[in-house]
């Protein structure tokens, strides 16, 4: 990815174009799709907004929309590909909020399962997760063309 430390990781991933190095699932005209490369849960993916905009505010009402129909396709996907009993939706606005990558607006797709939070997330402060990144890639993959 970047040799500059302080470059923005998604700006880096939206101006290359090796999706399979970057996980990236698939491209819209203002949205793409990526497989989260610190996943909480198997099958944690991103829909991150080409622009560097820091908040749902800032969007036009193209880049909001499709936003929305992204994650759509992304939980159909999920509930497809992983059967979880659930979904986390949610984007961290701000680093008090828990921003990983501050000022770049991206909707985090968490699969959950019943029971999957044990000790080793909540106190051993360490995930446990069963699939390897690029498989989870070629997995999810298939439902986007």
């Amino acid at each position: 990815m970047s040799e500059k430390a302080d470059e923005c990781l998604f700006c880096v991933i939206e101006r290359e174009r090796d999706d399979e190095k970057n996980r990236v699932l698939h491209r819209a005209d203002h949205n793409y799709i990526v497989v989260n490369a610190y996943p909480y849960t198997t099958g944690h993916v991103m829909v991150v907004c080409n622009r560097h905009v820091e908040s749902f505010s800032e969007l036009t009402d193209d880049e909001r929309l499709e936003m929305m129909d992204l994650i759509a396709q992304c939980e159909k996907a999920i509930l497809d590909a992983y059967r979880p009993g659930g979904i986390n939706v949610g984007a961290n606005l701000g680093q008090s909020a828990g921003a990983g990558i501050l000022g770049h607006l991206h909707v985090h797709l968490v699969p959950r399962w019943h029971g999957d939070t044990n000790f080793m997330t909540a106190i051993g402060e360490t995930r446990v997760v069963s699939e390897d990144l690029l498989d989870t890639y070629k997995r999810l993959k298939a439902y986007f063309g």
